[in-house]
């Protein structure tokens, strides 16, 4: 936090499931920060006041990552409430094993240099470019990266986060290597680059066919930080909270998810409108449960 917003605040650190009590207006409550697996240090908030419980997620994502802890929110097991987010609420947002889009990002990077072009990934300076950097690790590329994900890395690294041989945009040539930045230093990069650059945007986006145009890249690939569809459900069927308020993306669908299958939702970011299920809900996941309903 202190590497990426500037300015002073009130803190109180904690380690992950460590609870700590505090005096809040009108009665006391306990805060237990837990994993949420979205960039390292990222933390979930259970909290906890007299006889009630809230889970508030903050983004995250349940499969395991290269750079962050794993997502555990074992400790909130039957909650009375779960904020949770919902970027990739909609089905069609299935996200492809990390690994084979690894292996994807690889061959699109040696192609690339092989004719002879420089190869550019867009990703978030925090959270993506370390989780690509620690995925090319074994492919024997020479990586760049611009200076936000430099110095966000350089934390990682104090962290104890182990990484590949990388240098950093500002201080090197960076043609004919494979060169790794934020989308909005793209331009600005590309210009620092001689030759033909062949783009590629890094992101959970990349599911929707308008990605590359709206990126303006030769390329996209599907990995990201964020819960994909089935792991926002399997999230949920985790946690068996006694209500779900779902924010972003597409929060007020993803409360109709939820209510189709029996829980208690509702979206906080969007209203939620009436809903006449007339067909059969499609099988959300293999354990979902298929029910007819008129709302």
């Amino acid at each position: 936090m202190k590497a990426r917003l500037g300015g002073k605040r009130v803190e109180h650190i904690l380690s992950f499931r460590e609870a700590r009590d505090f005096d809040g207006p009108g009665a006391p409550y306990r805060i237990t920060l837990l994993p949420a697996g979205h960039i390292l240090g990222s933390a979930m908030s259970f909290i906890e006041w007299g006889d009630q419980s809230l889970l508030y997620t903050g983004d995250f994502k349940l499969r395991p990552g290269l750079a962050a802890e794993v997502c555990d929110p074992t400790m909130a097991r039957g909650c009375d409430f779960l904020l949770m987010e919902t970027t990739f609420g909609r089905p069609q947002y299935r996200f492809p094993p990390a690994a084979e889009v690894l292996l994807e990002i690889t061959e699109f990077c040696r192609t690339t240099l092989r004719e002879g072009a420089t190869p550019l990934l867009l990703g978030y300076s925090l959270g993506r470019i370390q989780e690509l950097l620690r995925g090319l690790a074994d492919a024997g590329l020479p990586l760049v990266i611009h200076a936000a994900a430099h110095k966000m890395t350089a934390v990682y690294s104090e962290m104890g986060c182990d990484f590949p041989a990388y240098t950093s945009v500002e201080d090197n040539d960076p043609t004919g290597k494979v060169v790794m930045c934020p989308a909005n230093a793209m331009k600005a990069v590309v210009n620092r680059i001689s030759g033909v650059v062949r783009i590629a945007a890094v992101t959970g986006w990349a599911m929707d066919r308008s990605c590359r145009y709206r990126y303006r890249a030769d390329a996209a690939f599907a990995l990201s930080d964020h819960a994909d569809f089935p792991e926002l459900v399997e999230f949920v069927r985790q946690v068996e909270p006694k209500q779900v308020f779902t924010l972003h993306g597409f929060a007020s669908e993803f409360a109709q998810t939820l209510r189709d299958i029996g829980y208690d939702a509702q979206a906080l970011s969007e209203n939620d409108q009436l809903h006449l299920a007339l067909w059969e809900v499609p099988n959300l996941t293999d354990a979902a449960t298929r029910r007819n309903s008129v709302r």
